[in-house]
């Protein structure tokens, strides 16, 4: 048995060991794509002129992460081959079968790299997975590559001596020779097994790219964390990361429901022309968008369910701010996500098809609330309590044009951590207000809570303080609104408030009690809450409104008058027209008068009654033509706008 211990401490002590190698392979591995990255960016450095050497060297280091991702998926199988708790590993035979896989796979990764040296001018995009469907119908395609090489053949030169650097430099360090004659022992067995183990989960946090379970995969709209334009994106992430976490994704496609450009744009554009001659107000702007905050918990929105079941809701703080506010007893969210959320409110995107920070456009350059007011000379924050980088938060704030960031990392005492998600609700928005108290005026931030959420837990101090309600989430729920509360008194106080807009909403529901919020209707059912402290606003308002609609009728109330891309309505603006639109299994929602319009790309499915709670399903045309016809062509014209315009990267005013 000591001798089994002193052989395997060998195996993780002696040079040429089995583990040190395999980390030695893919430091060379990560060396090989930072080359790529630099070469990358010589190659198309006139598209970024605006590069400095602080700016080039942080999008290096972040684009580690990238390649960390990147080189565990391509490598998956060899580490796994690799590490079997076999003594056979260590046989010749069995070595050099991993060689060809370990450098095939990689010099195909890496050829990939190298393709984006040139193709990216064509794209201004690293390469994603659709481009198997944009060429799968190419019959010449073995043709072209010859050409490709031909033209390009420094690339390909470049590509061989990449892969070559691989080859002679994978051989450096070899593994000590233990298969002849060394038979497997229980002990040699079980401490691989263990250490199998230990490299698989590593693996797994590489992939992700963390650990922390607030942390989402990353993708590709998390390279917006060190960049300062959309395009530099390109820089930190490596093409084959951009096509495994495109793999198997739905991409948009450009519809062509209107042949003319200037019919469609009658019909419906997301451009929006200011007509305004009043100088801007220059008044602070605070948003909050409470996480799984759905209209069912809200006693305001609920005086029927009040005087049907007695219900009263768990939000007393926000109903009576309510009664001061502008609100709409029928708004909605444009998405299912925390992620939908924040492009919703802050940029005005809905969710179609795939959540917008999982796409390949989710480098697109975009104009947000932020982005515009900075421009005016605005100080802009965004608040999230959460670990710095969760959620991808911090990437799409960067993007959006905050230039501040505040995240637990900011957050000065660690003891507030809730132990799961982030800093609890009261705890941060403290921190929210004295924070915002030291910015220059005007500003304008936003802050994504965190605690109303799974596991449905509140601070142990008020353990039985808050109403349970019949779902977990409802004590949450209170907690928040306390939270909130505390936030008002506080802010109350500092000079700033008067001259302020506050604007209130959820990224979408959670946990449902009632029928009404449990139909694909009902699922986005959020506040929207427009409040001014002179009680100016004050008033309800019935009828549709909906997130994407926030950025629009912020920048409208404040006498913005430049042009800007928003896919929502400015509600302050009495001639345009309410609607609501989403998507949902595979099908797209609009909302209009009474009617919600259930389409699938190619045809309507269904029309539903609101206040009668009917769905009609035969003979639409017979029945309510106008409607019907009115209503779609509506929805085309958006669905045209919204994919034309993902896909050529046309999101902003040129």
């Amino acid at each position: 048995m000591i001798q089994e211990f002193r052989q395997y401490f060998s195996d993780i002590t002696l040079k040429g060991n089995i583990y040190l190698m395999l980390l030695w392979r893919f430091a060379l591995l990560m060396l090989i794509f930072t080359l790529c990255r630099v070469l990358f960016y010589l190659f198309n450095i006139d598209f970024f002129a605006s590069v400095t050497t602080a700016g080039l060297l942080r999008m290096l280091a972040g684009g580690l992460w990238f390649d960390t991702s990147a080189l565990i998926y391509t490598n998956i199988l060899y580490i796994v081959l690799f590490l079997l708790p076999f003594t056979f590993r260590y046989n010749e035979w069995y070595q050099r079968v991993l060689k060809y896989l370990f450098v095939v796979t990689n010099s195909v990764a890496i050829g990939a790299n190298c393709a984006d040296f040139i193709y990216f001018r064509f794209t201004m995009r690293r390469t994603t997975a659709t481009v198997f469907s944009e060429f799968k119908h190419e019959t010449n395609f073995g043709s072209l590559i010859p050409k490709f090489i031909a033209d390009y053949w420094y690339v390909f030169l470049i590509w061989i001596a990449l892969t070559a650097l691989l080859v002679l430099l994978y051989g450096r360090v070899r593994p000590i020779n233990k298969g002849k004659g060394f038979r497997f022992h229980l002990v040699y067995g079980l401490n691989g097994l263990v250490l199998l183990l230990v490299f698989a989960t590593l693996m797994v946090g590489g992939m992700r790219g963390g650990f922390r379970h607030s942390t989402r995969p990353i993708t590709l709209s998390n390279a917006g964390q060190y960049i300062n334009e959309p395009l530099e994106a390109a820089i930190v992430l490596n093409t084959p990361f951009a096509i495994y976490r495109t793999l198997g994704k739905k991409s948009l496609v450009k519809v062509d429901y209107y042949k003319n450009p200037k019919e469609l744009d009658e019909v419906y554009s997301p451009l929006h022309k200011p007509q305004v001659t009043d100088s801007l107000k220059r008044m602070n702007v605070v948003i909050f968008i409470l996480e799984c905050f759905g209209r069912e918990y809200i006693g305001a929105y609920n005086k029927h369910l009040k005087e049907k079941d007695g219900y009263t809701g768990f939000t007393p703080f926000l109903d009576s701010l309510i009664g001061h506010s502008l609100w709409f007893t029928h708004s909605y969210g444009n998405g299912r996500k925390s992620i939908d959320g924040m492009p919703s409110v802050l940029a005005s995107i809905p969710m179609f098809v795939e959540p917008y920070f999982l796409t390949s456009y989710s480098t697109n350059k975009i104009n947000s609330i932020a982005s515009a007011l900075r421009a005016e000379g605005y100080h802009t924050a965004f608040f999230h309590g959460a670990p710095n980088g969760s959620m991808g938060f911090q990437a799409f704030a960067n993007v959006a044009g905050f230039e501040e960031y505040y995240g637990m990392s900011e957050y000065p005492d660690p003891s507030h951590f809730d132990g799961m998600w982030g800093v609890w609700d009261e705890e941060f928005f403290q921190f929210f207000a004295q924070t915002l108290n030291k910015f220059p005026q005007p500003f304008c931030a936003a802050l994504f809570s965190v605690s109303s959420h799974h596991p449905f837990k509140v601070p142990e101090r008020y353990e039985g303080v808050f109403p349970k309600g019949t779902l977990p989430i409802h004590q949450c729920i209170a907690y928040t609104d306390y939270s909130l509360k505390r936030f008002f008194e506080t802010v109350s106080r500092m000079d700033w408030y008067p001259n302020t807009l506050f604007v209130i909403t959820a990224d979408h529901p959670n946990q449902t009690q009632f029928p009404e919020y449990q139909t694909s209707v009902g699922a986005f059912a959020v506040p929207l809450i427009f409040y001014r402290p002179d009680n100016s606003l004050a008033g309800q308002k019935d009828e549709f409104a909906q997130q994407i609609d926030i950025m629009p009728s912020v920048l409208g109330y404040l006498h913005y008058s430049k042009p800007f891309i928003a896919f929502g309505r400015d509600v302050f603006d009495s001639t345009s027209k309410p609607f609501v639109v989403n998507y949902i299994n595979n099908c797209y929602q609009y909302y209009s008068d009474d009617y919600v319009l259930i389409f699938d790309g190619k045809k309507t499915l269904g029309l539903y009654n609101i206040k009668d709670d009917t769905m009609l399903t035969n003979n639409l045309q017979g029945q309510l033509p106008d409607r019907v016809n009115e209503m779609e062509s509506k929805l085309k014209a958006i669905v045209q706008q919204y994919n034309s315009r993902m896909i050529d990267d046309n999101l902003v005013v040129k």
